[in-house]
């Protein structure tokens, strides 16, 4: 029989065992531009000696919590071995050009400050810097753009999505893009012009962010597929990268694939139900895997 001493020693060796298997969750405060800025990170258990980097920006009204919950990533994370980077829009909202909200009023630098969080993530976790993956929908799919746009750190593919380009992006980053849209959104609509949402802005046709790309990576024509109501209009580039956009029929303004919102929430803020035609998810990760070193 094993003594009282003994079972209490096993007992803490597995706890212990246990703790080292949880995953690394993060809270993190940074200050930038004068701000106290907040970011969460995300790490599995099992991950490569140098895991890729995957951002993820909520949308506007949204927070990192609130995209991690929704969108799965963290599922994903645990399957493939990369790290989760969730940053925070000042007062739920990023300022991405034309849009949104405080940031955008108050001239906040969004770019520098996710730029921080990227480089304090990358040091401590030890990410590989030629596999840096940029996503988010809507106000954080437009922020997403104008990384690709300004941003000096090398950001391997970014894949917005409900969004449009909503700064001049002269000067584009040779970035892999994956776009995926919804051909009833009404917030962001497809063709450009004003939205209906809480913000009165006039937005770009996604065609001309799309075009911004394929100009910078030297794309070819694209090659046009569809399967039920999805169709993607993928473009070949210069030094494989690749411009592709995939649209759904009867979407509206939301993440495909995602955790339905609660009604309540949908109710407030007007939210589309997300389409069950595409998992962003999953089709965003085989798209960010694709572009490796």
């Amino acid at each position: 029989m094993h003594s009282p001493v003994r079972a209490t020693i096993v007992v803490a060796f597995a706890l212990a065992a246990l703790a080292c298997a949880a995953p690394a969750r993060a809270d993190e405060h940074v200050t930038s531009g004068g701000l106290d800025r907040t970011y969460h990170v995300y790490v599995p258990v099992r991950h490569a000696a140098s895991p890729p980097l995957v951002v993820v920006l909520h949308g506007g009204f949204g927070t990192g919590a609130g995209a991690e919950a929704a969108y799965r990533w963290d599922a994903l994370a645990d399957r493939e071995g990369f790290v989760m980077l969730y940053p925070d829009g000042l007062q739920r909202a990023w300022n991405a050009g034309d849009c949104c909200g405080q940031p955008l009023a108050r001239g906040v630098d969004d770019v520098a400050f996710i730029e921080t969080a990227i480089r304090a993530t990358a040091r401590t976790y030890a990410t590989n810097p030629d596999r840096l993956y940029v996503t988010g929908i809507s106000n954080g799919g437009m922020m997403t753009y104008r990384l690709a746009c300004e941003s000096a750190l090398p950001i391997a593919a970014i894949a917005p999505v409900a969004a449009t380009v909503a700064v001049p992006c002269e000067h584009p980053q040779h970035v892999s893009v994956l776009h995926v849209h919804g051909l009833a959104d009404r917030n962001v609509p497809i063709g450009g012009g004003p939205g209906n949402g809480f913000v009165h802005v006039t937005y770009r046709p996604v065609a001309s962010a799309i075009a911004v790309f394929r100009a910078a990576d030297d794309c070819a024509a694209p090659v046009t597929t569809t399967a039920g109501p999805v169709t993607t209009a993928r473009s070949a580039c210069r030094d494989g990268k690749v411009v592709e956009l995939i649209t759904i029929a009867g979407a509206g303004h939301q993440w495909p694939g995602a955790v339905a919102p609660p009604a309540r929430a949908a109710a407030i803020l007007r939210l589309d139900p997300p389409s069950t035609a595409l998992d962003a998810t999953e089709s965003i990760w085989a798209f960010f895997n694709e572009k490796r070193p």
